[in-house]
């Protein structure tokens, strides 16, 4: 069992630095890029910077701009999505928050926001299942040797930007994922991997969920990448690019989608794990805190305002999963807040082992882990996720089809 002390506070004046420092003495050996090598992210966490970030939300020209590349400044993205990732923001608050904005920007921002809750609701149904190819093989053109080419100037600022920032607009995110998939014939699960291992909102149901789409495995359809959308939302990268009077990648690929899939996952009309209505059981005696919900307003934590709290990082899990140190001092901040507010310890170890014997209080997330380690500790209160869309029987076989039946289609 290892107790730590609790990371350095954003909310209290705390650097990025200093969140890197204590990652580096406490969790380095188990980051990417080992200690010496912890850096932090473009964005910061904790509730301090997800509050200030949420007070200064602005979608006037989300439609237009979301997907605009280069200059950066220029971008429409939000950049809200690692603090929904780590429940600092959830998306019933985001849908709230954008009801005053232009029509045309409302409708596209609050379609996102369907989208990962799609997600979600596709991960609580298939679980582990969404790691494999769901409805396609995978399109197998002959391979490159190195997918992502760092002579190709579009490749290299994926490439930079993904492992310098942590973070990268949807549109780009749809170009690695192409380019190293049905353009040069990587192994998605590869790729997602690897891509997860950077992204400070890393989540499995929304990263897998956005390989399979863009490859094909999971939609029927291949998203093809060209020089065509990188002339149009990112033109400084061809005019500079050493390529470009011999671009490798000058027209769409042939993007023939695999064979189906045997013996898939059913996604026909059946019913989405959603955890309890409401709050079942009670009695427990410290909040459970899982990296799905690290915002001061967890329910299970919001309930008390005077009960302890627990967060474990999984040693064996993050030592499997090797993420990058951007990840680790986003989380850490994220638990310095929480430390600066509540009363809260911080541990390293294995889950069951860390909290075994403790009456537990925590709240529902829709990852298959939960369930598991929820199953083997003794939680005697459960509260509710916040969904946008709460689960029901529904088929989840596309997007599109769920969306129409989600209850929200009116209110866009």
């Amino acid at each position: 069992m290892s107790v730590l002390p609790a990371p350095p506070a954003p909310s209290e004046g705390a650097s990025p630095d200093d969140a890197a420092a204590w990652v580096a003495a406490h969790l380095g050996d188990l980051a990417r890029e080992g200690a010496d090598g912890v850096r932090p992210g473009a964005l910061r966490g904790g509730q301090a910077a997800a509050d200030v970030a949420l007070a200064g939300l602005d979608v006037t020209g989300y439609a237009r701009s979301r997907s605009v590349v280069l200059p950066e400044e220029r971008q429409g993205a939000t950049r809200m999505s690692p603090y929904v990732r780590h429940g600092l923001v959830t998306l019933p608050e985001l849908w709230d928050a954008v009801a005053d904005a232009p029509a045309r920007d409302r409708a596209k921002y609050r379609d996102e926001l369907l989208w990962q809750e799609y997600a979600r609701h596709l991960y609580a149904r298939v679980g582990p299942a969404l790691g494999a190819s769901l409805r396609h093989e995978q399109p197998r053109p002959t391979p490159w040797p190195e997918p992502l080419r760092p002579d190709m100037a579009c490749a290299a600022y994926l490439t930079e930007t993904l492992t310098r920032d942590g973070w990268l607009v949807n549109q780009t995110r749809m170009w690695l994922a192409s380019q190293w998939t049905v353009r040069a014939g990587g192994t998605w699960r590869v790729g997602e991997d690897a891509m997860f291992a950077h992204l400070l909102d890393g989540s499995r149901a929304a990263n897998r969920l956005g390989w399979q789409w863009t490859t094909g495995t999971g939609s029927g359809k291949a998203y093809g990448f060209s020089r065509w959308q990188v002339e149009k939302r990112a033109p400084e990268l061809c005019r500079g690019c050493a390529l470009r009077d011999a671009c490798p990648i000058p027209e769409w690929p042939d993007a023939v989608v695999g064979p189906p899939v045997a013996d898939g996952p059913d996604l026909g009309k059946g019913p989405v794990p959603g955890g309890p209505d409401a709050v079942e059981g009670g009695g427990g005696e410290v909040v459970w805190l899982t990296a799905e919900s690290l915002g001061l307003a967890d329910p299970a934590l919001a309930a008390d305002e005077d009960r302890p709290a627990v967060f474990v990082f999984d040693e064996p899990l993050l030592r499997r999963l090797r993420l990058s140190g951007k990840r680790l001092v986003f989380l850490a901040e994220c638990l310095g807040d929480l430390a600066a507010a509540r009363r809260l310890e911080v541990r390293r170890g294995v889950v069951v082992d860390e909290l075994a014997g403790r009456p537990l209080a925590a709240t529902y997330a829709p990852v298959p882990g939960w369930a598991r380690r929820a199953g083997l500790l003794d939680v005697v209160e459960t509260h509710p996720w916040p969904w946008l869309v709460h689960p029901r029987p529904a088929a989840v076989r596309s997007y599109t089809a769920w969306r129409k039946t989600s209850g929200r289609w009116s209110d866009r």
